[in-house]
C-alpha cells in the first residue's frame, strides 16, 4: 500500500560495525547522538535521537536516576521510565521487530536498535513556532506547536548480534510540545515510519511504554501500586495511582492515545493492548505480543520499585512496499485529577479533526532585570533586536484578528523556575471589550525581598480570545521565559561590612521551608539532606578569601570568593575534609585580597 504523504529523504551513510557491549557507541562508529528537553509548558520530557524517550546510557543526557518525564515541572515526579515506538513485520517466513527501546536484559549486549547517522545535521532539530528550518530530509518544515523536536533514525545503522534481521526501516520523529492553556498538559509524537528494502506484509506498528509512576517521595523506597488499564472509549493505555501508600503524591494519572493513519478506519484495523507479557527481545515473542488483537484487563502492581507498569497499544495488519510510509501519532497525556485529565484526552482527541492545528499564544516578550537593595526591576519594552509579541499574526484563528497580542503578565515564583507563579500584574491594550483595558506597560519593581536570595521572575504575552470559536486566550510559556534573579546591594570596595546570616544559626529550624527557602533542596525528588545546610557570609568584596576557625584557632574551612557581581558566598557547614561540623562558637576572617585589608567577627551554630 502506497501513503499519499511525500518525504524528501537525502542519501543515507549506511554503516555498519559489531556493538561492544563495552563501549558504547563504538569507537568506530561516528554516530551524531543528541537528546533535547521539551520544558516550555507543564512537563519536562527527554527526546533522544535514538528514538527513545528516556535516560539513555548512549546520549549526553546520561545519568541514571535522572527524571526523564516531569509532571508539573519543578515536582520530582517522574512518569516515565521509558517509552519508544515499536514496529513489527514479516519479510519471507520471518516475524521481525525492531524497537527504539533498549531491550534484552539477558543479552550480552546494552543494545538500542536505532541510530541517527554520522551526518551532522542527523541531530535533533529544535524548530520554534514562527520559524522554518531547512532540515535534508525536510525541507522547508513549519512546525505545528510551540515547540517541535524533528530527528530521524533507522534500524539498519549499527548490527547487533542478537538480532535476528532490521525490519530496514527508517524513521523521522517530530515531538510536538504547546505552552499555554489548555494545551500545556500533553506532548505529540508524530512519527513517519517507511520501508528501505524489500517489502513487509501484516506490519504492525505503536508505542511501548514503561510508565511507572514515581513520586518525588522522601526516600527511594516507596509502595508501587499503579494499575495500567485501556481507555477502550478514547483507545488510550493509562498508567494512574491508586489511593493509599506513600506514592499519592502523585498528581494524576498519564495516559497515551495512538493515533491511526489518516484515512484508515479504527473498526477496520486490528488493536492489541498488552500488559502483562514481559518478554526478552526475540522477535517472534515480541512480534506476536503486539499483533495478537487481545484487549487485556487491568493489571495492578503492589511490588516496590518494579511491576507492570508498562503497556503496548499497537494496530495493524498493514503490507507495506518498499518506499511506503505510514504516519501516524501517539499523544502523551497529563492532568491534575482525573477528570482534568481525562478532560485533556478529550481536548486532545477533538483537536486531531483540525490536524492538531490551534491559534498560538504570542511570542515571550524579551525581558531585561535590574537588582539593588531589597528589589528587583523588570523592563519588558521590546527593543529593535526582540521578536516583538505585540506585531506576531495567527493563521489559525477563526476571527481573523489582525492583532491578536492583547497584554502581558508579570509572575513571581519563590519556589522553582517551573513555579508555582504568582501574578504580579497584568496590563493589556486599552479600549476594546477584553480584560481591564489598563493600557500597556513596560516596567514593573517588586520590593521588600530578602537580599542574596534567589527568586523566578517571568514576563509572559497574551491574546485576545478567539469569539468565532470560543477558543480562549492563549498565553505564552512562563516557565520557558523564567529567569534566576538575586536581589542584593552592590559589592563593596573592601572589607568592614562583613556579616555571617543567620547568627547564630539553629539546627531546629527547618530553613528549607521558608519562601524563598533559605536552605534548597539540592537532591532528586526535593528532599532536604544534611549538606543543604547554608550559612552567608554577605557584604564581601571581590576577590577575598574567608578563613574558618574554631575557637582553639584550628582551621575548620576556608572559601575563595571572586565575583564581582555577588557579594555574598555560601558554606555549607562542613570541614575542609567534608565532616559536617559541631554546635559552637566559631570565629571568622575576611581577607581583601586587592589591598590587604582583613576584617574578623564571629558566629554561633547551635545544632
Amino acid at each position: 500500500m502506497k501513503i499519499s504523504t511525500v518525504i524528501a529523504f537525502s542519501s543515507l551513510l549506511f554503516i555498519t560495525g559489531i556493538l561492544d557491549a563495552q563501549i558504547l557507541p563504538p569507537v568506530n562508529e561516528p554516530l551524531v547522538l543528541d537528546y533535547k528537553i521539551h520544558d516550555i509548558n507543564k512537563i519536562r520530557q527527554v527526546i533522544t535521537n535514538l528514538g527513545y524517550l528516556g535516560y539513555s546510557c548512549m546520549t549526553p543526557y546520561g545519568g541514571y536516576g535522572k527524571t526523564t518525564c516531569e509532571y508539573p515541572i519543578g515536582s520530582g515526579h517522574d512518569y516515565l521510565y521509558s517509552g519508544a515506538p515499536i514496529l513489527g513485520g514479516i519479510r519471507g517466513n520471518k516475524k521481525l521487530f525492531s524497537t527504539a527501546d533498549a531491550w534484552s536484559n539477558y543479552s550480552e549486549w546494552c543494545a538500542y536498535e536505532f541510530y541517527p547517522t554520522a551526518e551532522p545535521w542527523d541531530t535533533i532539530w529544535v524548530v520554534n513556532r514562527g520559524e522554518t528550518a531547512d532540515i535534508p530530509y525536510f525541507p522547508n518544515y513549519i512546525p505545528l506547536a510551540d515547540q517541535d523536536f524533528v530527528c530521524r533514525y533507522n534500524d539498519h545503522q549499527i548490527f547487533i548480534p542478537d538480532q535476528v534481521e532490521p525490519l530496514y526501516l527508517d524513521v523521522i520523529q517530530i515531538t510536538h510540545a504547546w505552552s499555554s492553556s489548555p494545551y500545556d498538559e500533553w506532548i505529540l509524537f508524530e512519527f513517519y515510519v517507511t520501508t528501505t528494502r524489500d517489502g513487509l506484509t501484516d506490519a504492525y506498528m505503536g508505542f511501548y511504554g514503561s510508565a511507572i509512576l514515581r513520586p518525588a517521595a522522601p526516600s527511594s523506597q516507596y509502595i508501587h501500586d499503579d494499575q495500567v488499564y485501556y481507555d477502550a472509549e478514547r483507545n488510550m493505555g493509562v498508567v494512574e495511582d491508586l489511593p493509599g501508600n506513600n506514592d499519592d503524591t502523585i498528581p494524576g494519572p498519564v495516559g497515551y492515545i495512538v493515533f491511526p493513519p489518516e484515512g484508515m478506519n479504527h473498526e477496520d484495523l486490528t488493536w492489541t493492548f498488552d500488559n502483562y507479557l514481559m518478554c526478552d527481545h526475540y522477535d517472534d515473542q515480541q512480534y506476536d505480543a503486539m499483533s495478537k488483537g487481545y484487549i487485556h484487563p487491568p493489571s495492578t502492581d503492589g511490588s516496590v520499585n518494579d511491576g507492570h507498569g508498562f503497556f503496548r497499544l499497537s494496530f495493524g495488519p498493514l503490507n507495506m512496499d518498499i518506499g511506503d510510509t505510514i504516519h501516524f501519532f501517539v499523544g502523551e497525556i497529563f492532568g491534575t485529577g482525573k477528570n482534568n485529565f481525562l478532560e485533556n484526552a478529550d481536548r486532545l482527541i477533538k483537536l486531531k479533526s483540525n490536524n492538531f492545528k490551534t491559534p498560538f499564544a504570542p511570542p515571550p516578550p524579551a525581558f531585561r532585570v535590574s537588582t539593588s537593595n531589597h528589589a528587583v526591576t523588570l523592563n519588558w519594552e521590546p527593543q529593535s533586536s526582540d521578536v516583538n509579541p505585540e506585531t506576531y499574526e495567527d493563521p489559525y484563528r477563526f476571527d481573523n484578528s489582525e492583532q491578536p497580542f492583547e497584554g502581558y503578565r508579570i509572575y513571581k515564583s519563590a519556589k522553582n523556575i517551573g513555579g508555582p507563579w504568582t501574578l504580579l500584574k497584568e496590563v493589556d491594550l486599552p479600549d476594546n471589550i477584553f480584560y481591564a483595558n489598563t493600557g500597556l506597560e513596560y516596567e514593573y519593581t517588586d520590593v521588600g525581598l530578602v537580599n542574596n536570595l534567589e527568586y523566578y521572575y517571568t514576563v509572559t504575552a497574551f491574546s485576545k480570545p478567539d469569539t468565532a470559536s470560543n477558543f480562549p486566550s492563549q498565553e505564552s510559556s512562563k516557565s520557558g521565559n523564567a529567569k534566576i534573579v538575586t536581589p542584593g546591594t552592590e559589592t563593596p570596595q573592601t572589607v568592614g561590612q562583613v556579616a555571617v546570616v543567620p547568627n547564630p544559626y539553629r539546627g531546629d529550624i527547618a530553613y528549607y521551608e521558608y519562601r524563598p527557602p533559605w536552605e534548597r533542596p539540592s537532591s532528586l525528588g526535593g528532599r532536604w539532606m544534611e549538606q543543604d545546610r547554608r550559612i552567608q557570609f554577605i557584604n564581601l568584596p571581590s576577590p577575598c578569601e574567608i578563613i574558618i576557625y574554631t575557637l582553639a584557632g584550628d582551621l575548620v574551612n576556608s572559601i575563595y570568593h571572586n565575583n564581582s557581581d555577588r557579594g555574598f558566598a555560601d558554606w555549607n557547614l562542613t570541614s575542609k575534609n567534608g565532616q559536617t561540623v559541631s554546635s559552637g562558637i566559631y570565629l571568622f576572617s575576611v581577607e581583601n585580597k586587592k589591598n590587604g585589608d582583613i576584617q574578623v567577627g564571629k558566629f554561633v551554630i547551635i545544632k
